[in-house]
């Protein structure tokens, strides 16, 4: 059982924008953890767009900077991603995950995080 969900992906225009929601299932207090984003080309490796904490201290890769926001709701169980002016080389599946250790530090890769949800494709047109 997945407990994480992620929703929102799609098809979008370059230059469009789409939001995706991460949201945790039952059993999953959400205010414990920072909450990563990662994107996954085919082919490629996974990799780190951001992370905020459960306070909502952020950091953006430096691809996701000035374009990309993140948010949370913690007493909702949520997380949002807000893609804005998509570039072709955006397309991937994007992945939340959640990190127990709820610090600032700029934990970038998916070893450090504990747990997942399965993905949510976004393809950018031309």
């Amino acid at each position: 059982q997945e407990q994480l969900v992620e929703s929102g992906g799609g098809l979008v225009e370059a230059g469009g924008s789409v939001s995706l929601s991460c949201a945790a299932t039952s059993g999953i207090i959400l205010s414990r953890y920072a909450m990563g984003w990662f994107r996954q080309a085919p082919g490629k490796e996974r990799e780190f767009v951001g992370r905020i904490t459960s306070s909502g201290t952020t950091y953006l890769a430096d691809s996701a900077k000035g374009r990309f926001t993140m948010s949370r709701d913690n007493a909702k169980g949520t997380g949002l991603l807000q893609l804005n002016n998509l570039k072709l080389e955006d397309a991937a599946v994007y992945y939340c995950a959640l990190d127990a250790s709820n610090t600032p530090w700029r934990r970038t890769l998916p070893s450090a995080y504990d747990y997942w949800g399965q993905g949510t494709q976004v393809t950018v047109s031309s």
